[in-house]
């Protein structure tokens, strides 16, 4: 099972050329894990950059795909990681999703680099 964090995601969608690092794992919909807070972030970020049509057709996307809610043990147990890790919110909820279905988490965000069964890809320089 994958999860595939916000920044990776917007790659994707935003067709970068650092997409290429994640289509595989994006496309593999039967193994990917999409938290409901990664759902927030990407739409938002669509909406606001590319329009609302592009958010919907991530949501569509996106959807395809199991979608983990955040229930109170989900929350429960990000408010550990994060304090563990130093971790903000929306992070904190999308690892500790990640660790609850035994998932690799796939990333550019340093934040999460050295956390076990991450695969941190570093942005590209501007």
């Amino acid at each position: 099972m994958n999860v595939v964090d916000s920044s990776a995601l917007l790659e994707y969608f935003l067709d970068s050329p650092a997409a290429d690092q994640f289509c595989d794992v994006i496309e593999d919909r039967n193994q990917l894990l999409v938290p409901s807070i990664v759902i927030y972030e990407v739409t938002r970020r669509l909406r606001t950059v590319l329009g609302e049509a592009a958010a919907d057709t991530a949501l569509a996307e996106l959807s395809i795909a199991a979608v983990a809610p955040l229930d109170h043990n989900l929350a429960y147990a990000a408010a550990r990681i994060g304090a563990e890790h130093r971790l903000a919110m929306a992070d904190s909820i999308i690892y500790a999703t990640a660790q609850a279905h035994q998932a690799t988490l796939w990333t550019q965000d340093a934040d999460f680099k050295d956390l076990p069964n991450v695969r941190y890809f570093a942005k590209a320089a501007a």
